[in-house]
């Protein structure tokens, strides 16, 4: 299936599908097939026109899993999804399973190492996929380790367009590129409000921005709640990002998300 990021209307939602055990928020949950074909269909129903499936933790501290494990993990579940109709993001960095992935019926490429692992770009390129290139300092082993910028606005934006430019003059298409500035990859409290409070800078430079804040630290560390009491935090995060511009929404909590976005896009028009 191939995908073309949107550039006018309401932002889109990307449903999150982590067939992953140490996931920050759902970890373990949906590991076996049919609960992550039922957790799908209720993602779409709520609203989501986008599924990312992942199956190896980016979280911070994270242990990185075998090439096999994660093929072992997404690949059963893309293919129920794709089954489904729907469209389908693997969250992967590697190209053996983005191939693999691509093979089966995914249609987009949501890379927290923006394409930087050998073989991705190209690969993207041969496919002529959607990707989305996010921003993270060090690796999710590291990244939250004393995370250090000049002005964090600054140098994500100038990052992630150098990336976008390397990837268009390597072959792949502009219109191929979605942006994500990484809440949370590498980044402090600081960093995360100052990137969210000014993410219309970047969503000004022509290429769809993804905003992904659902249910992460920051919302704890503002609120000081759990993980699991943070849907509220998460949709106020989401409908601060699409006002400043996000064209796709990462979350957890798509009916919620979309019941806020209908809200405001309400008001817009009134």
């Amino acid at each position: 299936m191939r995908f073309a990021w949107p550039v006018e209307g309401p932002p889109v939602l990307m449903g999150i599908l982590n067939v992953t055990p140490d996931s920050f928020s759902d970890g373990g949950r949906y590991l076996q097939l049919d609960a992550a074909r039922q957790h799908a269909e209720a993602l779409l129903a709520a609203g989501a026109t986008i599924i990312d499936i992942g199956g190896e933790s980016t979280r911070p501290g994270a242990a990185p899993v075998s090439e096999q494990q994660e093929l072992d993990r997404v690949l059963p579940v893309i293919e129920a999804v794709c089954a489904l109709g729907a469209v389908v993001s693997v969250d992967s960095s590697r190209a053996g399973v983005m191939r693999a992935a691509l093979q089966v019926g995914a249609a987009i490429l949501n890379d927290v190492r923006a394409l930087t692992e050998q073989g991705a770009l190209a690969l993207a390129i041969e496919y002529d996929a959607a990707v989305c290139l996010m921003h993270m300092q060090g690796d999710p082993r590291t990244m939250q380790q004393q995370p250090h910028y000049r002005d964090v606005v600054t140098d994500v934006r100038q990052w992630l367009l150098a990336r976008a430019a390397a990837c268009e003059q390597a072959g792949l298409h502009r219109s191929r590129i979605c942006l994500d500035p990484g809440f949370g990859f590498g980044k402090t409290s600081s960093h995360n409000l100052r990137l969210l409070q000014q993410l219309a800078s970047l969503c000004a430079q022509g290429y769809p921005v993804l905003a992904g804040l659902s249910r992460k630290s920051l919302i704890g560390q503002l609120t000081g709640v759990a993980v699991d009491k943070r849907q509220l935090g998460s949709v106020v995060l989401a409908l601060l990002a699409a006002q400043q511009g996000a064209r796709i929404l990462r979350v957890h909590d798509v009916a919620e998300t979309q019941q806020a976005l209908q809200l405001w896009q309400a008001m817009v028009q009134a």
